[in-house]
């Protein structure tokens, strides 16, 4: 796709999963690359993969949780190549655990990580866009934005809160070709479920039975940059976890006796 050949995107929580999946997509469409994560060496790892179809990445380990770094951070991606095009914000964690379990610190490290870490990188970034009127910015969100789940409070709190975010922020970018693109992914076979954090900050360590069965990580990303070609600004993708977004939205009253009647996991 012409549309990314050498155009800069920048990926958060690029050594696993949906990041690293989308770091590939976008190296094999001849994208320059910066990979951001915490692991350097799983990183490096994706960026020897990416090289294999593309002649430029760039690694920039930093933690999402320092946003005071952030200015200096967005500085340093930006020297790489001059520009930005392309800024993913994929970074988070998730949540396996009650509500009535749940200590407040953990609802705010899950909100600092999945919420604020991204605000404040892409508050950094929007000069920079701005300044070169052009740029893209690819949200992931998850269809826990869209409705609330069992042991998933928190998350699925930061999911909702980014997509107030971000919305917002699309309607006052209405007059500079600034797009915003919000992606929804349903079940997805990644980590994400293993690397939870408990009630008592400890990683949940198990994959999902639901999880397990979700799309490949790389059909995801394909289908992510399809619509980040047409400049969509929401994207569902997923399976039958899909039908209970459609259902809240037209049958209300039916969603909320059928939520209850779902597995858990």
């Amino acid at each position: 796709m012409e549309e990314f050949k050498n155009k800069v995107a920048w990926i958060t929580g690029a050594s696993s999963g949906i990041g690293e999946a989308l770091a590939y997509s976008y190296a094999k469409k001849g994208a320059y690359l910066i990979l951001s994560g915490r692991n350097k060496e799983a990183l490096e790892a994706v960026q020897k993969n990416c090289l294999l179809f593309t002649d430029k990445c760039e690694i920039l380990s930093f933690d999402m949780l320092d946003i005071q770094s952030f200015k200096n951070i967005v500085a340093q991606a930006n020297s790489y190549f001059g520009k930005i095009d392309f800024l993913c914000n994929n970074a988070g964690i998730s949540q396996r655990s009650l509500i009535v379990d749940t200590p407040i610190e953990i609802d705010r490290k899950v909100m600092e990580l999945d919420y604020f870490s991204q605000v404040g990188l892409t508050k950094e970034v929007l000069p920079y866009f701005q300044k070169q009127q052009s740029g893209h910015i690819i949200v992931i969100s998850s269809v826990a934005g869209k409705y609330g789940f069992h042991y998933r409070s928190a998350y699925s709190a930061a999911k909702h809160a980014l997509v107030g975010f971000f919305e917002t922020l699309r309607l006052e970018l209405k007059d500079i070709p600034i797009y915003v693109t919000l992606v929804y992914p349903g079940r997805i076979h990644t980590n994400i479920s293993i690397n939870a954090i408990k009630a008592d900050g400890t990683q949940h360590g198990i994959m999902d039975e639901a999880q397990e069965k979700g799309i490949a990580a790389d059909l995801c990303a394909e289908k992510i940059l399809k619509g980040v070609r047409k400049k969509k600004v929401e994207l569902l993708i997923g399976r039958e976890e899909l039908i209970l977004v459609y259902m809240k939205r037209w049958f209300p009253a039916l969603y909320y006796k059928f939520v209850l009647k779902v597995k858990p996991n």
